[in-house]
């Protein structure tokens, strides 16, 4: 349940209104003009040395010095929304019908604009913060586009840290793991070609709705038989399309969907194999198959040396026993892998509490709760990693 915002704590009245404002004018991937214009008039209000946007298209940067500090820090957040028709009820509802931030997006930028504020206002820091505002997380595309954009040459830094808001995990509580923690995800599209013809005539036709459905169960034995039990991979299909109707055998069929694993060696292999299903199934039934094969998001990869400093600043900033270290990674991708590239990084996961909806449903809605707990991380991180000299 969200909390209303007359019953927040004063300071944080202004990050529940930014984050129900943005809640109510969500932008899809790489069109975040509006959210991107918001961003950077509030950093620029903040006092920030610079505030540069148009960086990957909508991205924004802005940059705080204190200090003479030559180490610098930067902290991530995900603007864009996605193509869901929104079905909360709440008076913050999307005014963009078909688009909602169905992930936490506008909880992340409002947590990172407060962080922003508080780090102006108050410092505590000796060095650089750069506060990168990304477009077009969900497409995969936003991270790369701010790096092609000249990122790291026009904001250098040294590290990188991100968070994310996880449903199920209960509110005020943070989780993260060193190496491994969300996964690599490949897309695929299986073309099946044959000839089409009159339901009532299968013979005389070469149809592929059989053959389609066939090899969506042949995929399943990817994972089940084809790759070592103790890897984890995981193979979906999404999609069954064809150009048939009621009364008319399809000549044509796509397959799509999507793989995700931890290590390129296992992607390989889930390519390979799926190759061999889909042409081996398209003889047997004389049909043809193309498949196409698309890699998305990188495997993310914490460093465990900065995942050890920033669980540290976790349990200064919200309790020791508040902060876990996760079990296992997850089978979800994130973008910011593509920045660990570059420098060393970690990312974490913020409760949304044990009752919210999961991401990516109509119903989901970021707990404002949420907020203060996302904020202290933020400040209590970037004064661990650049602490003021004695």
């Amino acid at each position: 349940m969200t909390t209303d915002s007359a019953h927040s704590p004063p300071l944080l009245h202004d990050v529940v209104a930014w984050r129900r404002d943005l809640h109510a004018h969500p932008e899809f991937g790489f069109e975040e003009r509006r959210t991107s214009a918001f961003v950077a008039a509030k950093l620029r209000d903040f006092g920030l040395d610079e505030v540069v946007e148009g960086i990957g298209g909508t991205g924004v940067v802005g940059t705080l010095r204190r200090g003479s500090g030559k180490r610098s820090i930067a902290l991530r957040a995900d603007m864009d929304a996605l193509r869901i028709l929104e079905q909360g009820a709440h008076p913050h509802r999307s005014r963009n019908p078909g688009t909602m931030h169905a992930c936490g997006h506008d909880g992340h930028t409002a947590m990172l604009l407060a962080a922003a504020r508080q780090l102006a206002t108050e410092g505590g820091f000796d060095g650089t913060v750069r506060f990168l505002f990304q477009p077009a997380e969900e497409w995969g595309r936003g991270a790369l586009a701010m790096l092609e954009d000249g990122l790291m040459e026009r904001f250098p830094f040294d590290e990188i840290h991100g968070l994310h808001n996880l449903p199920g995990l209960g509110l005020g509580r943070l989780e993260t793991r060193p190496g491994p923690i969300m996964s690599a995800e490949d897309n695929f599209e299986i073309v099946l070609r044959g000839v089409g013809g009159h339901a009532a005539r299968p013979h005389a036709a070469n149809e592929v709705l059989v053959a389609a459905c066939a090899t969506v169960m042949s995929l399943q034995t990817i994972v089940s038989r084809r790759l070592d039990p103790t890897e984890i991979g995981i193979v979906s299909v999404t999609e069954l399309i064809t150009d048939g109707t009621r009364n008319a055998l399809p000549g044509q069929a796509r397959i799509l969907g999507d793989a995700r694993s931890f290590r390129p060696d296992i992607s390989t292999e889930i390519e390979r194999q799926m190759r061999v299903v889909a042409e081996g199934t398209a003889r047997a039934y004389g049909v043809a198959a193309e498949v196409a094969y698309t890699r998305e998001f990188v495997p993310l990869l914490n460093d465990p040396a900065l995942t050890e400093e920033a669980l540290a600043a976790a349990a200064a900033a919200l309790g020791a026993k508040a902060v876990a270290v996760a079990g296992a990674p997850m089978t979800g991708s994130e973008d910011f892998a593509r920045f660990l590239a570059h420098v060393p990084g970690c990312f974490v996961f913020l409760g949304n509490g044990e009752a919210s909806a999961p991401l990516h449903n109509p119903t989901y809605d970021f707990d404002d709760a949420a907020l203060p707990f996302g904020v202290a991380y933020h400040v209590a991180l970037v004064r661990r990693r650049l602490p003021v000299s004695p």
